[in-house]
């Protein structure tokens, strides 16, 4: 594994005494997997997770996916996660690294598209050429999709994301508007930020969920 893939940076930017996030990284067996994380830190966004071997590659994607082909979204790298940050739901501390509310909006399986055909490519071959085709199967997100970097040798690498046209996409639909809650517990932000803080935080008193 190359050190872009190990978890050196991930654990560096984080103190084991001070957040609840997993500080794993084992490999995985089956089917490689993939999480969409709503992140309510410093602002909203969501984090696109994909398994490559035994890391979960990441993006910070600030409008989040969309299943509307027309539509591009931006996603910027971040450093690599350990597999069992898929399951991650909760909240990370204020002053930590990230802080603010994370919700495991969508999780599942993907299938690498590239894997297939006469010159098949694994996906750590994919990554490292800029171009990613895979097919998803989520609670909420499924079918074809397509990342493409924009900028190899730019200061701030930068990727797009975007729908392929299939029987899972919706012309001018908006699933982050549909499908606001958590795949896995059904919460919303505030009810993770109520239930799963240290401290519950005085507006979940206000709002009766203390």
């Amino acid at each position: 594994m190359s050190d872009k893939d190990n978890l050196e940076q991930y654990r560096a930017k984080r103190d084991p005494g001070k957040t609840p996030e997993p500080f794993g990284g084992e490999a995985g067996g089956g089917e490689p997997i993939f999480v969409v994380q709503k992140h309510d830190a410093s602002h909203l966004h969501y984090d696109l997770r994909l398994q490559v071997d035994d890391v979960l590659k990441s993006w910070a994607v600030p409008k989040g996916p969309s299943i509307d082909p027309k539509v591009k979204r931006l996603a910027v790298p971040t450093e690599d996660h350990p597999l069992d940050y898929a399951g991650f739901e909760g909240v990370i501390p204020k002053g930590e690294y990230g802080g603010g509310t994370v919700m495991v909006w969508d999780t599942g399986t993907y299938r690498n598209m590239k894997a297939d055909g006469d010159e098949p490519q694994s996906m750590a071959e994919c990554y490292e050429k800029g171009h990613l085709e895979f097919s998803l199967e989520g609670n909420k997100l499924k079918g074809a999709f397509v990342m493409v970097r924009t900028n190899r040798g730019g200061a701030k690498p930068q990727w797009l994301l975007w729908k392929k046209k299939d029987e899972f996409a919706v012309s001018g639909g908006d699933i982050l508007v549909d499908e606001p809650n958590s795949a896995t517990t059904g919460r919303t932000l505030d009810q993770i930020a109520c239930e799963d803080a240290d401290k519950e935080p005085p507006e979940c008193a206000k709002k009766g969920m203390s």
